[in-house]
């Protein structure tokens, strides 16, 4: 399709601005352009179908099954962004008087409350903008708890090799040295590579449980104490919460801090660029370093975002928790646990999980085998998942397994959904073995098939330039 610029005709528009009613102000001529910019111009009918026709090329969870592994790509009631339409949200400003926020300031405390509660912390911040900048805030905290104690010596972050990439970034921006370690063979932590890890320069341990193969790590108990009694601290990633709320607790699981993305487990939509929530929540002792507006709550603490961070997200995040209540929270992790076990097994005998053992809200599928034998990779089921109506999942994460495709079905996904994307799987699973030649080639039904991906992350063409 064409570029909006490319359907510019000079002249054409569709703006039916009423009549100014109050006095203009011309701005001074040094504030002016040179030159009117170059906007496109078109009229509401073009514009209409315009994004009409874009939303037609846009695969979201409103269009189909979209499995795609450790971002919690889940159907969210439409509810919670009612709530969060409501003009006293929207139109709150973030410098009004205390007395006429009463209701936001509520919203927040109640939030803050309930999270606490479903995470086992004592106190929680929304300030940080999105999952990473949580991650970012949380190892603050961490770093924060150190130096105030004048043991500056600890100066290494611990990070499993299974875990997202974002964790050893975010320690080494926060001025740690990454300490990597790898998994055991069941895809859990290796107690004797912490062990060997651990020391005086510890401060603390970034992990996820479940991790990013699915598994609940059952020596997480063991895990948090080892850490703890070499002086560290033990960090939450919450990116997986959504396979354990309301069953069990970071917090009893023996860690300090955490971060929650209100963008994958409480209901804001994921992806399209945002807005998102990392709210960070932490036990009583590092109460105190956490980040707080400093209009609202005083001068002299962090601050890591303006205000209270993206207000609406937590709308939606709190609508969510109120509609569900307090049985409904476990019975959506209990689904999506359910839903993953249910596809894995529906989809085994053809392509294999990289763990055969009960997992939680994600599996990861291995095709090592599978590419030897037909030469069709994980990338090529991939995008021949695409011709299918299918988003694709994650492919070539973790790193720990080399021709991965990582699944989450969700709990909002029907058994009907999950037989039909398995019965897909085993089609491409026979596809493979009889042409592979078609699949390497896929997708075929796509405006783009297959572009130049090198060319893209070295080239990349990101504006368009007027010929």
């Amino acid at each position: 399709m064409k570029l909006i610029f490319e359907k510019s005709v000079p002249g054409r528009h569709c703006d039916l601005l009423p009549r100014c009613d109050v006095e203009t102000v011309e701005l001074p001529e040094s504030l002016r352009r040179d030159a009117a910019p170059a906007l496109p111009e078109l009229s509401e009918v073009d514009l209409s179908r315009h994004y009409t026709e874009l939303n037609r090329q846009v695969h979201g969870v409103n269009c189909g099954f979209y499995p795609l592994g450790s971002c919690t790509m889940k159907y969210n009631p439409r509810i919670d962004e009612d709530m969060a339409a409501l003009p006293g949200f929207t139109g709150v400003h973030p410098l009004a008087p205390a007395r006429t926020t009463v209701g936001c300031r509520r919203v927040l405390d109640t939030a803050r409350s309930y999270l606490c509660e479903i995470t086992g912390m004592d106190d929680m911040t929304f300030q940080p903008a999105a999952g990473a900048h949580g991650e970012f805030t949380g190892v603050l905290l961490i770093k924060q708890y150190h130096d105030a104690r004048g043991d500056r010596a600890r100066t290494k972050i611990i990070v499993p090799d299974s875990a997202h990439g974002t964790n050893p970034a975010t320690a080494a921006m926060c001025g740690y040295q990454v300490v990597n370690i790898p998994s055991a063979p069941d895809g859990c932590v290796d107690l004797a590579a912490l062990q060997a890890a651990l020391g005086p320069d510890t401060a603390g341990l970034m992990l996820t449980n479940p991790n990013t193969v699915g598994i609940f790590d059952e020596n997480i108990l063991e895990i948090t104490r080892l850490v703890h009694e070499a002086g560290g601290l033990c960090y939450y990633d919450g990116a997986n919460l959504n396979a354990v709320m309301g069953v069990v607790r970071p917090g009893d699981m023996g860690f300090d801090c955490i971060h929650l993305n209100l963008h994958k487990t409480f209901a804001t939509p994921h992806g399209g660029g945002g807005p998102g929530a990392g709210a960070v929540g932490c036990k009583d002792f590092l109460r105190d370093f956490l980040p707080r507006s400093a209009l609202m709550d005083g001068p002299g603490r962090l601050q890591v975002r303006s205000f209270a961070g993206n207000f609406l997200v937590v709308v939606k995040a709190l609508a969510y928790l109120m509609t569900l209540g307090r049985q409904g929270v476990p019975e959506a992790a209990q689904n999506a646990v359910l839903n993953a076990n249910y596809l894995m097994r529906a989809i085994q005998g053809t392509f294999e999980p990289a763990f055969d053992r009960t997992c939680m809200h994600e599996f990861v599928l291995d095709l090592s085998a599978y590419k030897k034998d037909t030469g069709v990779s994980a990338l090529d089921v991939a995008k021949s998942l695409i011709d299918h109506g299918m988003h694709p999942p994650t492919m070539y994460f973790p790193l720990i397994v080399h021709e991965a495709l990582m699944l989450e079905p969700t709990e909002t996904e029907s058994k009907e959904t999950l037989d039909w994307a398995a019965e897909v799987f085993r089609q491409l699973y026979a596809l493979g073995y009889q042409d592979p030649a078609y699949m390497q080639a896929a997708p075929h039904n796509t405006p783009i098939g297959r572009p130049d991906e090198v060319q893209a992350a070295r080239h990349p063409v990101v504006r368009w330039q007027k010929s």
